[in-house]
């Protein structure tokens, strides 16, 4: 997606979520939630940002008074996908305090992700808030800790009101919107890396190219060969026939096969001779002795003339053979086709087993002592793939020598079972593991921005508020990169959709908070 596509979606989103602000209370009194209020909720006002193993819930409320009605604006995600949660039922829980349990459903959304339970609250008090979600497929509880219950408004409007949430606002109806994902700062254990460039690769003993032998037809030998046939070693894919050369023709070969059968029987009737006359001693012994040579050198000529006529065509052509088992990645000719000597016919690959091979340039070779594995990327593909040595593959070879021509230092891995995703041939940029894992603060390699030289990726601090913050980054493993400076384990980072809340702080002024949920 280029800038100006990007540009224009971003101000879509923020035209399509702003709305008017600085509505009042409600006529019969009661609160309404700071989401109804545009986001320029009432004084005190309460937003509360928490997780749970499925859903991530941002909750806006009024401080809550006996008596008196308090709508909450819950906005639900679930974490697989970062998607509005369409269907549930919301259950607000006052408990403990000495009190009774305290329960207010919605089983309804305002708008998909935007459930309106209303609380009215019985008695005054330090209570636990609990929201519940209870969905088809699965029921979770956000524990939200303690809040008051205040027993009139007027002791409410007493307490000092909350500071609101600085920062970028991106609110949850425009992350709903676009590709958008937030993941947690962890610690975790990170290996040193070598990036490397390369490709994969077919096993030498699992590849094979079969080429025309000679100038020449390709002829079938049975239902003809089709890209994706699976193939076993010596399997009969076709026949030969080599053209002939000169003005040879397939009579002339025809003649000479029955000119040398002609000349056998001659031979074999004068080596019976020979031997009946030397029996009775009529003739010297190298007279036979020459007879007998007469017939094999005959008998020859006919075998090399039978063998040049059977060439020509029919079954009798020159057979090709699968010369390893595995699959058809590329069928060159069609049956009847003339084939130059040399051109490629048929390529087999041994798909149980791939190859990747890697190239590390000549400054990293030394730090190459016995790589414990690598990650790779293919264009096209969005997930990366890993060889991890005793489990999917192993290490082949490090090079002995770097090539002159472009200063790298051949390194080879096996993969088994590798993704069907993979193809022979394919280009990757990878990375090759050069050391035992340490324990790193990480975020997703995803999350990190580069402006302007500057690694920066951007902090939630609310559900809908975000702050820039510079990082000084260090190895990458895999999907993950080390923060050296700038975060700490815990925090959340924006791992999808980044650069859209880039955009988003540049318009901050307009956005403000004053959409309507």
């Amino acid at each position: 997606m280029n800038k100006t596509l990007i540009v224009a979606l971003c101000a879509a989103l923020l035209l399509s979520a702003c709305g008017d602000a600085g509505q009042q209370h409600a006529k019969d009194g009661s609160h309404p939630a700071a989401g109804d209020a545009g986001h320029g909720h009432a004084p005190g006002g309460e937003k509360i940002t928490h997780f749970s193993e499925r859903t991530e819930l941002f909750v806006e409320f009024p401080r809550l008074v006996v008596g008196e009605k308090s709508a909450f604006a819950a906005h639900l995600t679930t974490v697989a996908d970062f998607r509005a949660l369409a269907v549930a039922k919301v259950s607000v829980i006052l408990s403990g305090g000495g009190l009774p349990d305290e329960v207010f459903v919605n089983d309804k959304p305002s708008q998909p992700g935007i459930f309106r339970p209303e609380a009215q609250p019985q008695a005054a008090g330090e209570r636990e808030l609990t929201i519940e979600v209870a969905t088809p497929e699965f029921t979770v509880r956000h524990l939200l800790g303690p809040v008051t219950v205040y027993a009139d408004r007027k002791a409410a409007d007493a307490e000092h009101g909350e500071h609101e949430e600085e920062g970028i606002a991106f609110t949850k109806e425009q992350q709903w919107k676009v590709d958008f994902a937030t993941a947690e700062v962890l610690q975790k254990p990170l290996r040193p890396v070598i990036s490397a460039t390369g490709s994969v690769r077919g096993r030498p003993d699992g590849e094979a190219l079969m080429l025309a032998p000679a100038p020449g037809r390709v002829l079938a030998a049975g239902p003809f060969p089709v890209l994706g046939q699976a193939v076993k070693k010596g399997e009969l894919l076709a026949t030969f026939a080599p053209s002939l050369g000169g003005d040879a023709d397939l009579a002339t070969l025809q003649a000479d096969a029955k000119k040398a059968a002609i000349e056998l029987d001659l031979a074999q009737r004068e080596r019976a001779r020979m031997e009946s006359l030397f029996k009775e001693e009529a003739v010297p012994e190298k007279r036979l002795l020459a007879a007998q040579a007469g017939e094999a050198s005959a008998r020859a000529n006919l075998a090399a003339a039978q063998g040049r006529a059977g060439q020509y065509g029919g079954a009798g052509g020159v057979p090709l053979r699968a010369p390893v088992a595995g699959v058809l990645a590329d069928v060159r000719v069609a049956p009847g086709a003339y084939a130059q000597e040399g051109s490629a016919l048929f390529h087999i690959v041994d798909r149980s087993a791939l190859w990747l091979e890697l190239r590390v340039p000549e400054a990293e070779a030394a730090r190459l002592a016995t790589p414990s594995g690598a990650a790779f990327r293919v264009d096209g593909i969005g997930d990366s793939f890993e060889i991890v040595p005793g489990r999917n593959g192993r290490l082949i070879a490090v090079g002995a020598a770097v090539d002159p021509t472009t200063r790298t230092l051949p390194v080879l891995f096996e993969m088994t079972a590798p993704d069907a995703r993979l193809r022979i041939g394919m280009a990757v940029k990878a990375q090759v593991f050069a050391g035992p894992a340490r324990e790193a603060v990480a975020v997703p390699v995803s999350a990190v921005l580069d402006e302007n030289g500057i690694a920066t990726v951007f902090v939630m601090i609310g559900g809908e508020s975000f702050v820039r913050q510079s990082v000084r980054v260090g190895v990458c493993d895999g999907d993950w990169v080390e923060v050296v400076e700038g975060l700490e384990p815990g925090q959340r980072v924006v791992s999808r959709g980044a650069y859209l809340v880039k955009l988003a702080a540049s318009n901050t002024g307009q956005i403000g908070h004053g959409h309507a949920h």
